[in-house]
């Protein structure tokens, strides 16, 4: 047996800390996830406007997963 790979932590376990975590103190007021969520898409909007699809892409796909995790997921 090689033990668990390098990335788990022994004394943290294998659980996987998510990327926007709902339940932290600091998105417990409304504005701040609507905000998290809202930058990254209206940047997003700038971006495509401008002409750059490839960080309209990134930018979009950041805020929909913000929007889904802080917002729509209802955690």
């Amino acid at each position: 047996m090689l033990g668990p790979p390098p990335f788990i932590l022994p004394w943290i376990g294998p659980e996987i800390m998510p990327l926007l975590d709902p339940k932290d103190p600091f998105f417990a007021k409304p504005w701040v996830r609507w905000a998290t969520a809202g930058a990254p898409l209206a940047w997003g909007a700038m971006e495509l406007a401008l002409g750059n699809p490839g960080w309209a892409l990134m930018f979009l796909a950041a805020g929909a997963y913000a929007a889904w995790a802080l917002i729509l997921s209802g955690k």
